[in-house]
């Protein structure tokens, strides 16, 4: 985890997973690295959210598209995990414990520890949902448990499908271009 600039209440606060997706944010908002993955971006966005109160956090990064000809930048209306089997433990204990979150009008994001590379994981995946990534869910889970407004911006960078690692490296820097230039305009 790693803090670049000063959290004020006035400011958005913007979340990325790796530096190579941040490459092109500049230091005119505060940023925050989390890592990948759900508990490390859980852990930097509670443990940050404990001491500080932005206006509004903003995850912004890369995602798996699911639907074929899905590009470009989207803010997410609802989120999910994929990795967890909640609808079981609700049966089995009578309380949900990773219900969707939804925070307004956009696609559907699956979060999960998994980086989707197509097959039977990603079909799954495209029945309810139509775009993935690792850290979005977390976000949105540790900002509406402190009460902090929460929006999820993806760019989808890959298909999900066997070539989605080599066009994530390919591509990344790209994104960050295209991230920033998002940020400059809508923050």
């Amino acid at each position: 985890m790693k803090l670049h600039g000063t959290v004020r209440e006035s400011d958005p606060l913007l979340v990325v997973a790796l530096d190579l997706e941040a490459g092109e944010l500049g230091d005119r908002l505060p940023l925050l690295i989390t890592g990948v993955g759900k508990v490390r971006a859980a852990v930097a966005v509670s443990s940050l959210l404990a001491v500080a109160r932005p206006s509004v956090v903003v995850n912004i990064g890369t995602a798996g598209g699911l639907r074929h000809g899905l590009d470009g930048v989207h803010e997410v209306g609802t989120v999910i995990q994929h990795d967890f089997a909640d609808e079981a433990i609700e049966r089995t204990t009578g309380i949900s414990f990773g219900p969707p979150i939804v925070l307004g009008h956009g696609p559907t994001l699956a979060t999960g520890d998994v980086f989707v590379q197509g097959g039977p994981t990603r079909d799954a995946l495209a029945a309810k949902a139509d775009l993935v990534d690792m850290e979005g869910y977390a976000v949105a889970a540790a900002c509406r448990a402190a009460d902090v407004p929460v929006r999820l911006v993806k760019l989808v960078s890959d298909d999900a499908d066997e070539h989605a690692l080599h066009s994530w490296i390919d591509s990344v820097r790209d994104h960050a271009r295209t991230l920033a230039t998002w940020a400059d305009h809508h923050l």
